[in-house]
């Protein structure tokens, strides 16, 4: 089914106009998770909730949550699991997340995805999350990632292997030496990938027996991605 097709599905399902509710898009880096949350965002009118954003907004404008966490922040320490959890609690209380909203790292562990479910369950007409997987081949990933540059100058992105420059490591558009980040390493990435299964393993395997998990080829052009995202979603909600 075509993009355009699955986007006019989502407005109506069975006559009924179609409420996405929480979606958890799932995948270790490089898989192209912020990219489909935008593509969802923009079919579905529902925000991205990041943990990212809410800490330090929380912090940027000195709520009592905010200030709890720079006093941990400050002495070099982790933000708990309880402060994080009532920054989402406090955004799911936003208008905007009325008909649904995308999470971006969260939850991130077993014992985060047990505090929201039973947080959703206690909130009248609240679906439960659905999680949907975005899986990409771990040599595809170290493709993606380790052949990451950047011209410094335009900005302009591209990978040596999937989208090289005409010239090696030459920007095509001002003959711009290209520039790697020092994270984009295979060293890194391997430990990145470890610490993503060890987190999130327990979390798929949550939201599979509870029958709210999907998995979807990530290895597709990008309207492809986001239709066969979509209908899961869709599938999942039915």
């Amino acid at each position: 089914m075509a993009l355009s097709a699955v986007a006019s599905t989502s407005g109506t399902q069975e006559g009924l106009k179609f409420t996405p509710g929480p979606i958890l898009l799932l995948g270790p880096p490089g898989v192209g998770k912020g990219t489909q949350a935008q593509e969802l965002m923009a079919a579905w009118s529902i925000p991205q909730i990041s943990t990212g954003d809410l800490l330090r907004s929380n912090v940027s404008r000195g709520t009592a949550l905010g200030k709890q966490a720079k006093e941990v922040m400050d002495r070099g320490e982790l933000v708990s699991d309880d402060l994080v959890n009532q920054m989402v609690a406090e955004r799911l209380k936003e208008p905007d997340t009325a008909t649904g909203y995308i999470l971006d790292g969260f939850p991130r562990t077993l014992k985060q995805a047990d505090w929201l479910d039973q947080h959703l369950s206690a909130i009248p007409g609240s679906l439960p999350v659905v999680a949907v997987s975005i899986e990409v081949s771990y040599n595809q990933l170290l493709r993606r990632i380790t052949g990451r540059r950047i011209c410094s100058l335009c900005k302009t992105s591209y990978n040596i292997y999937l989208q090289p420059p005409k010239v090696d490591e030459v920007c095509d558009l001002d003959g711009t030496p290209l520039t790697r980040r020092s994270d984009d390493t295979e060293e890194v990435f391997e430990e990145r990938m470890r610490a993503y299964t060890s987190l999130t393993a327990p979390v798929v395997e949550h939201y599979r027996a509870l029958g709210l998990f999907a998995e979807v080829n990530g290895e597709q052009p990008v309207n492809a991605v986001t239709a066969e995202v979509m209908r899961a979603v869709l599938h999942l909600r039915s």
